[in-house]
């Protein structure tokens, strides 16, 4: 009779315990409208590991030729292989970085070295074809076909901006690597404050990016979208830099640097996926320019006209142009 007491104050007191024991904390315990959906967005998954890459199993073989040379993309098991050959050599490498949710170029990794593959998956296409920026490439060996080399601080910059935890110090550290970008990743000091919480303190709250000034803004979000100074320091002209919206937003005749209407935040949620429907910016900007500055063709969809999209060349894709303007028929891509 006593065991038997034993034996259930034993299981009573486990099943009290497992009833009690609170779960781990973390940034969704008190932020889920802004967890919720991030994970899922490109921004949230920045690259693909296999035995997760989606994008590749959707399409378990891809080829693509050109310069002699074929290429195959191919994934079986869950496991995927860039292949090159010239009809008598073969070069064949495992895709382990899949950078991008959509739009996928490959990292991969030879004799020590990480090169930028030649061929990138564009779903304008539906396939592989020619990386964008490499389209002046003109290969000359099987190793120059497979992809372009990669300086250090061109991979340090590109696993930074696709991944988390993966840069220590100035320098890369894959075996911490996370895919995409964790809440720690922009909200600095997110890991510390969730452990003083976790022991009943408060510790130091992570600033709010949301109160930064469009200028501020612009030069948080550029350090992975280019700032306005990056493009100027490194001349990058022409239809290009059509995607570098922090540099694009700045040129805009409206932009004004200390107000938080015009920053990138004040139209683009960054923990959901971007809004598509351009009538749906119309309040951000009639919150400018409803009085003081009425459009005499219309009061909807503004984006539309004013924020024209533009084809990058390479890419396969309409790029939103983010320097506001009035366009002109026939006038040339203003730098």
């Amino acid at each position: 009779m006593r065991a038997a007491s034993v034996c259930f104050l034993v299981l009573w007191t486990g099943s009290l315990l497992s009833q009690t024991t609170k779960p781990p904390l973390t940034c969704a315990t008190c932020h889920h409208e802004q967890t919720e959906h991030q994970p899922t967005t490109p921004m949230g998954i920045g690259m693909q590991l296999p035995p997760n890459q989606t994008v590749l199993a959707a399409h378990p073989k891809m080829t693509f030729e050109k310069f002699g040379y074929r290429y195959t993309v191919e994934t079986k098991d869950g496991q995927s292989t860039y292949t090159v050959t010239d009809g008598n050599q073969t070069l064949t490498l495992p895709i382990r970085y899949a950078f991008g949710l959509h739009t996928q170029t490959y990292v991969l990794e030879h004799d020590g070295q990480f090169y930028e593959s030649l061929v990138s998956y564009y779903p304008g296409v539906g396939g592989i074809t020619i990386t964008m920026g490499d389209e002046h490439l003109e290969p000359h060996s099987l190793l120059e076909a497979m992809g372009r080399p990669t300086a250090t601080p061109e991979i340090t910059a590109c696993f930074g901006c696709h991944s988390s935890n993966s840069i220590k110090d100035g320098k890369l550290n894959l075996e911490t690597l996370t895919p995409g970008l964790t809440c720690e990743h922009c909200h600095t000091g997110a890991q510390a404050h969730m452990d003083a919480l976790a022991h009943g303190q408060s510790g130091v709250v992570p600033k709010k990016l949301g109160a930064l000034a469009a200028e501020d803004m612009s030069s948080f979000c550029g350090q992975c979208h280019r700032t306005w100074e990056t493009v100027i320091r490194t001349r990058k002209w022409g239809e290009l830099n059509v995607r570098f919206q922090p540099y694009r937003l700045a040129n805009s005749k409206c932009f004004n640097g200390a107000d938080k209407r015009i920053a990138c935040t004040a139209c683009h949620d960054p923990h959901r996926d971007v809004v598509r429907n351009t009538a749906s910016y119309d309040g951000n900007c009639l919150a400018c320019h409803s009085s003081t500055n009425p459009c005499p063709v219309s009061k909807t969809n503004c984006a539309s006209c004013h924020m024209p999209k533009m084809e990058l060349p390479g890419s396969h894709a309409l790029f939103t142009d983010h320097q506001i303007r009035i366009v002109k028929a026939g006038e040339p891509y203003p730098n």
